[in-house]
Parts: C-alpha cells; sequence; structure tokens
C-alpha cells in the first residue's frame, strides 16, 4: 500500500476527526463516531477516496 496523505494533510485530518469525536461526546451524539474516518487517514497515511483520482499529498521522499 503506497501512502497518499502527506505531514500538513496528515495534521488536519487529526484535528478535524478529533474535533468531529469531541463534539459527539459533548453532543452525546452517535454521529461522533464519523470522526474515525478522517482519525484512522492520518494515522494509516492512505485514504481510499484519493485513488480514483489518482491524488496524493505524500511527498516523493517519504513514500514508501
Amino acid at each position: 500500500m503506497k501512502f497518499n496523505v502527506g505531514g500538513p494533510d496528515r495534521i488536519f485530518r487529526a484535528v478535524v476527526g478529533i474535533a468531529i469525536i469531541a463534539a459527539g461526546v459533548y453532543y452525546q451524539n452517535w454521529l461522533g463516531a464519523i470522526g474515525i474516518v478522517p482519525l484512522f487517514t492520518a494515522v494509516f497515511k492512505f485514504c481510499p477516496a484519493y485513488l480514483p483520482f489518482g491524488l496524493s499529498t505524500n511527498k516523493k521522499s517519504e513514500a514508501q
């Protein structure tokens, strides 16, 4: 699996994911579970939605 999520994109996804989860906990709503998606894409450096479009925010030097 090639990594396609780069540094700034990972940070943004992690912050958004944590914020969505926190909002779900605060409002006691199960929709906060949606925050798991951006959080996982930040942790695993892979976004399946980028594949069909051939997008990547990962620099070539970071790719493995």
